[in-house]
């Protein structure tokens, strides 16, 4: 696969996530700030085809491995207000279609499920390159960034504040930041 309007050949096969070297990580308005996370567990692959259209991606993450920096936070969010981690022990997502968006970025929709409810979410990629590391694995980087509304994935805890103003939003800004490794 050519990258649209760039000349690096990607070579069509099934590419792991390197967990060592990637981030699945996400953004919320909290109050007057705004706090950052990510997850430490997940997998994933890449399969890059022949064509954009023969490409996909998909993953698995664990909702228990959430790390905001803040113990009581994490827990709190692992809880049935937000995640019910113990019930819901993953999200996944699958890609339904990949696009050119020019410019040499992608658009990758795919469905995104959180406790039980499957929502189609877009992701703009970006494409960093494919070299090979020192050891001879052939590798990938991309970056990939989206939002989401928690409360389409019945994620809609609160707390009201003064002026009908809420404590935490509800959009999620996502950025996935990954090298993944062709497998044999």
């Amino acid at each position: 696969m050519t990258l649209p309007e760039t000349t690096t050949q990607i070579p069509a096969g099934t590419w792991a996530l390197d967990p060592a070297h990637t981030e699945v990580g996400f953004t919320v308005r909290h109050i007057m700030s705004k706090v950052r996370g990510h997850f430490t567990d997940f997998e994933g692959s890449i399969v890059t085809g022949e064509t954009l259209a023969d490409s996909s991606a998909s993953a698995e993450i664990k909702l228990g491995s959430i790390d905001t920096r803040n113990d009581q936070r994490d827990d709190h969010i692992r809880s049935g207000d937000f995640f019910d981690a113990e019930q819901n022990v993953s999200m996944t997502f699958s890609t339904t279609a990949v696009k050119d968006n020019g410019g040499g970025e992608l658009i990758v929709t795919g469905d995104l499920t959180i406790k039980g409810v499957t929502k189609p979410v877009d992701l703009d990629v970006e494409v960093l390159g494919v070299e090979k590391d020192p050891w001879g694995n052939l590798r990938i980087g991309v970056e990939a960034t989206g939002q989401l509304s928690r409360k389409d994935f019945g994620i809609d805890f609160n707390i009201p504040l003064e002026g009908d103003k809420v404590m935490i939003g509800d959009k999620v800004s996502l950025v996935v930041a990954a090298e993944a490794v062709l497998q044999a």
